[in-house]
């Protein structure tokens, strides 16, 4: 009795030492480790920190951080009483986000959470109010009719009428020019405000007016790429549907005139005929038909990725066409998707305008079959290959070395007030060849990863808490820049990641996850490299980190010699050799019990396509008792982190001998 009495207060104890760390702000405890309850109030003591903060309120991260914290409520106990109360909270969030970001995405979130409330809680208090919520938001809004932009949009609109009453005015370049200054006007007043949109659709509108009288592909041109920005900027409003129209007329109506290589006005605009007029989608399943159901892409002057998404797999070819100046053609290349239609709600076209890719559309080619045609401006190669579970075709773009070197800094960093360099300026002033590394935390959101041994322990938690000590060290020890792919409990795709890599000119690549399997006793560290799996082991990590089967990863080895021409397989297989000794050597320093399992290559998706070495470090097993106690250990994860550094500082100063020789007044200057 009294032991169980001893036991009791030892737990009250801690619950209250916990809750008086947790309110102080002296402790974060990640979401598996609160009650919904708890979670709830850490959400509102964020969103009050939000509130108060203007300079916060304008980075989207920050939002985004605040809502996955409601969020967490729901997730922790969704038949809870305070699951509805996380869900609403995070609806209004999302759209308080939306008056800021004005993507019709957020909006889009809102309205999801309320619905949801609305269904999974009829009795809840919350209900009411998400109903409510939702009446607001289909209420027209009162609109300021006497600010300045609504005043210079009536001018404008008043001087457009007097423009298309009169033929003869049409005629003279200056009145076109005149009417879109007025315009501008109008949209330089409030550039985010109710009449902005409008506003700039007007002025592609009157450039799309100016080219059928001037005959110039540069008035033509200058009016879709206004339409183009009207999507961009307003994606949830009419206009930003007017201005998709009118892209898509250009794109269907003209591009393909006179083209037996690319027929796309005909058959395209037959079928999206088709398909507007009510065809349900019953009929189009009972055919067997794959649906195409988005395009993603991801891009930088050098380099561009484009994601076709798909619900099952299917055969596809391609083809690169020429360009055809007699035709004002640019150069072209499209993707033919067999046995597949077009999804309801794609998007038909996607703007990129990049150094190196104008745009990508998509149409239903023939009545079985969907094509993707991307207009290019310039590359130097292109490859395109497949992914499953879910079934993805990725199209990567690069162009010349130059452009990647004109994308990064081109002059030394200035001295902030501080007189101290941010990091990865000093590796940039010595021209080291490592300067930025952007680190992968594996998994997130709805993909937890592998469960922990211990109950509520999952690999996405562990695996982000790591990643964010191994970012603080790159930049305090190694000088350099780091960049999270997430910095919050959010999904992302395995495409995604390489893809951010890539964008943001990383110089070395870390994807940090645990390993697993059913085996308990089974524990390790190991570290991969991009190439032909060796072994069935390497073959279950891959799989298992793909989300795939076995027999999709020998499916893969097949296109895996063409894919890595342009993988950096000895740089990474280098690098993975001296992160692997270093995290075991200093490990075993401190801990017993602590096992190599080597390096070992395997092709995972994740390192598909970068450009940079890359490796991904299974950091121990989370299945095993002893290293699952470990790997939610600050102590172990700061342990496991200072090896890692180690091991890419090694590589640093073997690739760059001179790397972190520098005079010790700069030294000391920089910390």
């Amino acid at each position: 009795m009294l032991r169980l009495a001893e036991k009791s207060l030892c737990s009250t104890v801690f619950r209250l030492v916990a809750l008086a760390l947790l309110i102080n702000g002296s402790m974060v405890w990640p979401a598996w480790a609160l009650t919904p309850k708890q979670q709830y109030y850490q959400a509102e003591r964020t969103y009050a920190t939000l509130k108060k903060n203007a300079r916060y309120q304008k980075y989207r991260d920050k939002w985004l951080a605040c809502i996955e914290k409601y969020q967490n409520v729901y997730r922790l106990d969704p038949s809870g009483p305070w699951a509805a109360a996380g869900l609403y909270k995070s609806g209004v969030l999302y759209l308080e986000l939306h008056t800021r970001s004005y993507l019709d995405a957020d909006r889009q979130e809102a309205v999801d959470a309320f619905q949801r409330v609305i269904q999974r809680y009829p009795k809840s208090r919350y209900t009411p109010k998400s109903r409510s919520q939702l009446a607001d938001w289909d209420r027209p809004s009162a609109r300021p009719e006497n600010s300045a932009a609504a005043r210079h949009l009536k001018k404008a609109h008043a001087e457009y009428d007097r423009l298309m009453a009169s033929a003869e005015k049409q005629k003279y370049r200056d009145q076109w020019e005149k009417c879109v200054d007025h315009f501008q006007v109008a949209y330089r007043s409030d550039t985010r405000g109710p009449d902005a949109a409008e506003s700039l659709y007007m002025i592609g509108l009157l450039f799309k007016g100016l080219s059928d009288k001037s005959r110039r592909e540069a008035d033509l041109d200058q009016a879709m790429e206004t339409f183009q920005r009207v999507k961009r900027d307003f994606p949830g409003s009419a206009f930003a549907e007017k201005a998709h129209t009118e892209l898509a007329e250009n794109i269907f109506g003209t591009a393909a005139t006179n083209d037996e290589d690319d027929p796309l006005a005909g058959i395209i605009a037959g079928n999206q005929n088709a398909l507007a007029a009510g065809m349900s989608d019953a009929p189009m399943r009972q055919t067997g038909l794959v649906t195409v159901q988005g395009l993603r892409f991801w891009s930088n002057p050098s380099y561009t990725r484009i994601v076709i998404d798909a619900d099952q797999e299917t055969r596809f070819s391609h083809r690169l066409l020429k360009k055809d100046p007699a035709i004002k053609k640019p150069q072209r290349l499209y993707i033919d998707l067999s046995k597949s239609r077009l999804g309801r709600d794609i998007q038909k076209f996607v703007p990129i305008n990049d150094e190196l890719l104008s745009d990508a559309r998509a149409g239903q080619y023939t009545g079985e079959s969907v094509r993707i045609v991307v207009d290019i401006k310039s590359f130097k190669t292109y490859k395109i290959f497949s992914l499953k579970n879910p079934f993805r075709i990725v199209l990567d773009v690069w162009g010349d070395d130059s452009d990647r070197q004109a994308a990064g800094p081109s002059t030394l960093p200035t001295l902030p007030s501080t007189g101290k360099l941010p990091p990865g300026a000093i590796a940039r002033q010595l021209a080291l060849g490592v300067s930025r590394i952007v680190i992968d935390p594996g998994h997130g959101g709805k993909d937890y990863g592998a469960p922990g041994y211990l109950k509520g322990v999952h690999e996405k938690d562990v695996v982000l808490q790591i990643a964010k000590r191994l970012a603080r060290k790159v930049e305090t020890e190694l000088k350099c820049d780091a960049v999270l792919t997430r910095t919050t409990d959010r999904y992302l795709t395995l495409e995604e990641r390489t893809a951010i890599a890539n964008t943001q000119n990383a110089d070395l690549f870390i994807s940090i996850h645990t390993n697993a399997v059913r085996n308990r006793r089974a524990y390790g560290i190991e570290t991969f490299f991009l190439n032909l799996a060796t072994d069935d082991d390497a073959i279950r990590v891959a799989a298992r980190e793909n989300a795939t089967s076995a027999k999709n990863i020998s499916d893969l080895e097949t296109i895996l010699n063409d894919l890595m021409q342009n993988a950096k397989i000895s740089e990474s297989s280098r690098l993975a050799a001296m992160v692997q000794q270093e995290m075991v050597l200093h490990l075993k320093n401190i801990y017993g019990h602590v096992r190599s399992k080597g390096v070992k290559q395997a092709p995972f998706y994740v390192l598909l396509g970068a450009q940079m070495p890359a490796v991904l470090v299974e950091t121990s097993f989370i299945s095993n008792p002893r290293e699952c106690k470990r790997l939610i250990s600050a102590k172990y994860q700061e342990e496991l982190c200072d090896g890692i550094i180690r091991g890419i500082r090694k590589y640093i100063k073997e690739t760059s001998p001179t790397a972190f020789i520098f005079p010790s007044a700069q030294r000391d200057k920089n910390g």
